[in-house]
């Protein structure tokens, strides 16, 4: 299996996150932190907690 993105096409930040072959693309948020949940050596979830400080 191969993934190839162009990275001159996509606009802002990004994570790429590989699990059992499978590829999510997610983008990140401009204010805020992600988070990559595991289990048991697997990925669970990914949390977003935007903000913006004031």
């Amino acid at each position: 299996m191969r993934l190839e993105i162009d990275i001159m096409d996509v606009k802002g930040s990004f994570a790429i996150v590989v699990c059992d072959g499978k590829a999510k693309f997610t983008r990140l948020p401009e204010h805020g932190e992600t988070k990559i949940v595991t289990h048991q050596g697997k990925i669970k979830r990914v949390k977003f907690d935007e903000g913006e400080e004031f």
